[in-house]
C-alpha cells in the first residue's frame, strides 16, 4: 500500500487561507500534545488475526455463564430481541433482524452463533479438543471493506474474551496475500467478507470442501445490498451454499428499511430452514432539528453549497465532542472542509475529510481518529453512512436535503451509536425551500415512514457472470443449476429458455461471437458437467468479478511519491499542465497525466477548480416528497406550526399570492410569457429523475399535434418546458397529455433512447465479462472500455437482436435511468388531482429555481451570478408592490 507523501499519516493543512491573502499556508505535520500523541500511538491498528490460543479450563465453563459475565462486566443487560435471536438460531431457524442502529444487532446474531455452534464437534473430523480452532462455521457478509474490518475486530475480541475456541478472519480486496495464503491452507472459524470476495471463494476448485462446515451465514446491512446487483450476487451465492448444505441458516441485519416482509423474502428465498422475523423492541431516540438561516430569500435557487451556514455550523460543532458533517456530493464535501477550516483555523489537526475517492490509507487514518476520539469533526459523504462504530460521535450534521428518510436516519445513527444513547442529526438547508423538506423529514422520521427497497429482476449480466463462476468452482450440471438459481428471489421467474440462452452465451458467445474462442468460456464435458476450459479465461474472470462498475478514474499522486486518491477522467481531461485544482483538502498543481495517473505537486495558490464527480444528484424519495406536500398543504391552509415553516412563510405566502401552493390532490401548473418565450411550469413532486422523463414525455406529446422545440429544466419539485411558440396547455391537459396509454413507448420515443441504452450497456458488458477491464495494475481506460462495449452494442443490435443483454439495457433505462414506475405513479396522481392553471406575470418562488437551473447550463458561473442578481432585484421589487 502506498503511503501519503512525506509522512506516515495524511498531512492536513495547518490553517486556512486568511481573507484577502493570495498564498495558502504550507501544509505541515500536525502538532500534538503528549497526551494526544500517546493516544494516537495506542490507536487501534488495522485488523490482524490473533494467534489461536485457548484456556482449556475457561473453555469448559458453560457458555451461558461466560456470556452473563461478559454483559455484567459492561453493566449491560441483554435485550429481549437479542435473547429471541439466540433462541431462534439455537433451534435452527433463519430470519431477518430489524433494529435501530447501535441497538446491538451484531451481538444478537454473533452470540447466538457462538451459543449454538461453538461447542459442536463435527463427527466427520477427528482432532484433540483444544488444539485447533473450529473449522469455518460462520460466514459474515458486509457491503463495505471498512465495515468488514470493524466487524472482524469486534467478533475476534469478544470470542477471545469468552474463551471460545474460534478464530476470526477477514477476506476483502484489502486482505494481504500472506493472509490469503494462510486462509487457503486453513480457513478461520468465522470469516468476515464482502459479496465480491465470497464470489471469488466460489471459484476455488475445492470450494465445496472449503465451505463444508459452514452452518450460518449473516448478511449485515441487508438494506444496503437489497436494491442493487450486489444483492443479486449475494442471493446467488446463498443459493449455491444452500444447495450444498440444505440445513444452512441465514440471518439478515437491517436498520432502516420500510418493506421488511419483502426484504426477508428476497434474502431467505432459497433457505430450507424455518423462517422468522425479529424486531428490536427498543425504539431509538432520534432528534432531528434544523439550522435556520438568519435571512430567508423569497426566490430561492438550487446549486448552492450552503456556505452561508458555515459560521452557524461551526458554532454548533464547537459544543460537541466529535461531529460528522455529511454532504450529498464529494465536491460539496471538499468545499465544506475548506470552509470550516477557514472559519476555525485552530481546528487544524482536529478536522478531517472522508469520501470514497480518497486513498484507502487516508480513509483508514480518519476512521481510526474517529474511533479514538482524536478528531473534532469529519466532513464526509455516504462513505461513512454504514455501521462502523464511532462511539465518540455526539452529533451529525446533514448539509442540504437528505433526499430520503432512510438516508437521514442512517446518518443520524452514526451519533450515539450505542444502546440507550440518543442520536441527533441537524439539517442545514442550502436554500429556503429545503426548510420545508427539513420539517417534512422530521415528521416522517417521527412516524417511521421509511422508504422500501426493490431488488433487480433477473439481471442477465449477473447471471452470465455467475455461470462462469460456478463453472470454475467445481463445475455444474445445467439442470441442477437452473433449479438452484430459480430458488432465488431475483430469478424466481427465470424461464428455461432464458437460462438456456445465458448458458449458450457463455458456452459459444451467442449468435454474434461464435467465431471467437475467448467467448467460449465454458464447455460441456462427458457426463454433462460444465467447466471453464482454459487457465487464462479463469484468471480473466477472477480479476473482473463483481457488479460495481465505477466511472473511469485517474489516480492522483505526488511526483515525489504517495497516492492521494482518484478523480474521474472527465474532470482531469479538462485540465492542462499548470492548472490548479482542490482535492483531499489541498490545492494541487497538475504536472502531467500519464498511465492513468494525474501527477501533481502542492500548489502555492489555493484558488483552483473543484473536482466534479458523476452520479452526485440524488432524487427526492417518494416518502419525503409526500411528507413535503403535506407540509405545503398545511401552509396553504394557513397553518405554520413548525419553526422551519414559520421561517419560510413569506416565500409560501408570495407563492400563494402570485399562483398557488402545490399540495396533495392539487396539481399546480403555471403559464408565463417572457422575453425568452412561453413557459410551462408543472409541480408533480415526483423527484428529479422522474421529472426528466415527464418533461420530455409531455413535450413530445404536445409537439405531435403542433411542431415545437422545447428547452427542459427540472428539479425535485417540478419541471419547466420553454418554447418560442405558444401552446394551449389548458386544452392539452384536458386531452391526452397525461394519458397512461402507450406510456413506455412514448417515454422512449421522447428521448434519445438508443444513446441511453448504449450507455447502460457499457456497465452490463463489464459485469457479464464481455469487456475485460484488465489485470491488477493494468486496467484499461474508461475510453477503451466504452469503445469496446459500444462495439459490442452495435454488433448485437445488427447481428444478434435477440440478445437478452440488449433487452436488459432497455429495461434498466426505463426502470433506473428514467424511473418509469415513478413516472407512471406520478401520472396516475396527476390525472386524479385537481389541476390549477395559473398565469402569473412574473416567475414565482417555485418557478425561479427552474429558470436558474436552465440558465446554468448556458452561461458561466460569473455571468450566471450577475444575471441572477438582476432577476432577483426585479422580482423583489415586484413582490414589494
Amino acid at each position: 500500500m502506498t503511503e501519503p507523501a512525506d509522512s506516515d499519516e495524511p498531512v492536513i493543512p495547518a490553517a486556512a487561507v486568511t481573507p484577502g491573502s493570495r498564498r495558502a499556508p504550507r501544509p505541515r505535520r500536525i502538532p500534538r500534545s503528549r497526551e494526544q500523541q500517546a493516544r494516537l500511538d495506542a490507536r487501534e491498528p488495522a485488523f490482524e488475526p490473533i494467534p489461536f490460543t485457548l484456556d482449556a479450563a475457561a473453555a469448559r465453563r458453560p457458555f451461558a455463564d461466560k456470556l452473563n459475565e461478559w454483559f455484567a462486566a459492561r453493566r449491560w443487560q441483554p435485550f429481549a430481541f437479542q435473547r429471541e435471536v439466540w433462541a431462534e438460531i439455537g433451534r435452527g431457524a433463519s430470519g431477518l433482524l430489524h433494529a435501530s442502529t447501535g441497538a446491538g444487532k451484531t451481538w444478537a446474531v454473533w452470540f447466538g452463533a457462538l451459543a449454538a455452534f461453538a461447542s459442536a464437534r463435527s463427527p466427520a473430523r477427528k482432532r484433540t479438543p483444544g488444539t485447533q480452532p473450529e473449522p469455518l462455521t460462520v460466514l459474515w457478509i458486509t457491503p463495505m471493506r471498512a465495515l468488514a474490518a470493524d466487524t472482524a475486530r469486534a467478533l475476534q475480541s469478544s470470542a477471545a474474551e469468552l474463551a471460545v475456541p474460534w478464530s476470526v478472519g477477514l477476506r476483502t480486496g484489502d486482505t494481504s496475500s500472506a493472509e490469503r495464503s494462510r486462509q487457503n491452507r486453513r480457513m478461520p472459524s468465522a470469516l468476515v467478507t464482502t459479496p465480491e470476495s465470497l464470489t471469488l471463494i466460489l471459484t476455488r476448485p475445492d470450494v465445496r470442501e472449503v465451505l463444508a462446515h459452514v452452518r450460518l451465514v449473516i448478511v449485515d446491512e441487508w438494506h444496503e445490498l437489497l436494491g442493487n446487483k450486489r444483492g443479486t450476487q449475494t442471493q446467488l451465492a446463498l443459493a449455491r451454499l444452500v444447495h450444498w448444505r440444505p440445513e444452512l441458516q441465514v440471518w439478515g441485519l437491517s436498520a432502516t428499511l420500510g418493506n421488511l416482509a419483502f426484504a426477508a423474502d428476497a434474502l431467505l428465498a432459497p433457505v430450507k430452514t424455518p423462517r422468522v422475523s425479529v424486531h428490536g423492541a427498543l425504539p431509538k431516540t432520534l432528534m432531528v432539528d434544523t439550522v435556520i438561516p438568519e435571512t430567508i430569500e423569497r426566490f430561492p435557487w438550487g446549486g448552492h453549497m450552503g456556505m452561508r451556514q458555515v459560521g452557524a455550523v461551526a458554532d454548533a460543532i464547537g459544543d460537541a465532542q466529535t461531529s460528522l458533517v455529511f454532504t450529498n456530493t464529494r465536491s460539496q464535501c471538499e468545499l465544506w472542509y475548506q470552509a470550516l477550516l477557514e472559519a476555525r483555523p485552530e481546528w487544524a489537526g482536529l478536522i478531517a475529510l472522508h469520501h470514497g475517492s480518497l486513498d484507502q490509507a487516508v480513509r483508514e487514518w480518519v476512521e481510526r481518529g474517529l474511533k479514538n476520539g482524536l478528531l473534532k469533526v469529519v466532513v464526509c459523504t455516504s462513505s461513512l453512512d454504514l455501521g462502523v462504530d464511532f462511539l465518540p460521535v455526539e452529533r451529525v450534521f446533514q448539509i442540504g436535503s437528505p433526499k430520503g428518510v432512510a438516508r437521514l436516519m442512517q446518518r443520524a445513527g452514526r451519533s450515539g451509536h450505542a444502546p440507550l444513547r440518543p442520536s441527533r442529526v441537524t439539517i442545514v438547508p442550502t436554500h429556503a425551500l429545503e426548510l420545508v423538506e427539513a420539517a417534512a423529514a422530521r415528521e416522517a422520521v417521527e412516524q417511521r415512514r421509511i422508504e422500501g427497497r426493490e431488488t433487480p429482476e433477473k439481471p442477465f449480466d449477473v447471471l452470465v457472470q455467475h455461470l462462469v463462476t460456478v463453472a470454475i468452482g467445481g463445475g455444474f450440471v445445467a439442470r441442477e443449476l437452473y433449479g438452484e438459481i430459480r430458488g432465488t428471489y431475483a430469478y424466481r421467474q427465470l424461464t428455461q429458455a432464458e437460462f438456456d440462452w445465458a448458458l449458450g452465451f457463455v458456452e459459444g458467445g451467442g449468435a454474434a461471437l461464435r467465431a471467437y474462442p475467448d467467448y467460449h468460456r465454458v464447455v460441456r464435458e462427458s457426463g454433462g458437467l460444465y467447466r471453464v476450459p482454459r487457465k487464462d479465461l479463469v484468471r480473466r474472470h477472477r480479476n473482473n468479478i463483481g457488479t460495481i462498475v465505477a466511472n473511469g478514474t485517474s489516480n492522483v499522486a505526488y511526483l515525489s511519491g504517495g497516492r492521494i486518491g482518484a478523480i474521474e477522467e472527465s474532470f482531469i481531461s479538462r485540465l492542462k499542465p499548470g492548472d490548479i485544482f482542490t482535492f483531499g483538502g489541498r490545492a494541487l498543481e497538475l504536472i502531467r497525466v500519464q498511465d492513468m495517473t494525474a501527477w501533481v505537486r502542492r500548489a502555492t495558490s489555493s484558488r483552483g477548480a473543484m473536482p466534479q464527480w458523476a452520479g452526485s444528484r440524488m432524487p427526492l424519495s417518494s416518502e419525503l416528497a409526500d411528507a413535503t406536500l403535506t407540509m405545503l398543504a398545511r401552509a396553504a391552509a394557513g397553518i405554520y406550526d413548525e419553526p422551519e415553516m414559520r421561517a419560510v412563510r413569506p416565500l409560501l405566502e408570495l407563492q400563494q399570492k402570485w399562483s398557488a401552493v402545490p399540495e396533495r390532490g392539487v396539481l399546480v401548473v403555471e403559464l408565463l410569457k417572457s422575453r425568452e418565450g412561453h413557459h410551462f411550469f408543472c409541480y408533480p413532486f415526483a423527484g428529479r429523475t422522474a421529472h426528466i422523463g415527464l418533461g420530455a414525455l409531455l413535450a413530445w406529446r404536445a409537439s405531435r399535434e403542433k411542431p415545437g422545440t422545447f428547452s427542459i429544466s427540472m428539479n425535485d419539485y417540478g419541471f419547466e418546458l420553454l418554447c418560442a411558440q405558444p401552446f394551449d396547455w389548458a386544452a392539452q391537459l384536458q386531452g391526452s397529455l397525461l394519458s397512461l396509454d402507450e406510456l413506455e413507448h412514448d417515454i422512449l420515443a421522447s428521448l434519445n433512447s438508443s444513446e441511453l441504452s448504449m450507455r447502460r450497456f457499457r456497465e452490463i458488458a463489464r459485469v457479464s465479462g464481455l469487456v475485460f477491464q484488465g489485470h491488477p495494475g493494468q486496467q484499461k481506460s474508461a475510453r477503451q472500455l466504452q469503445a469496446s462495449s459500444g462495439l459490442f452494442y452495435e454488433i448485437f443490435r445488427n447481428h444478434d437482436s435477440g440478445n437478452l443483454l440488449l433487452n436488459q439495457a432497455d429495461d434498466e433505462v426505463l426502470l433506473q435511468e428514467l424511473d418509469a414506475q415513478r413516472i407512471r405513479i406520478a401520472l396516475e396522481r396527476m390525472n386524479a388531482s385537481r389541476v390549477v392553471v395559473t398565469r402569473p406575470s412574473k416567475p414565482t418562488p417555485f418557478a425561479f429555481p427552474l429558470i436558474v437551473g436552465r440558465l446554468r447550463e448556458k452561461v458561466s458561473t460569473e455571468k450566471l451570478a450577475d444575471r441572477v442578481e438582476r432577476m432577483l432585484a426585479e422580482l423583489e421589487k415586484a413582490a414589494r408592490k
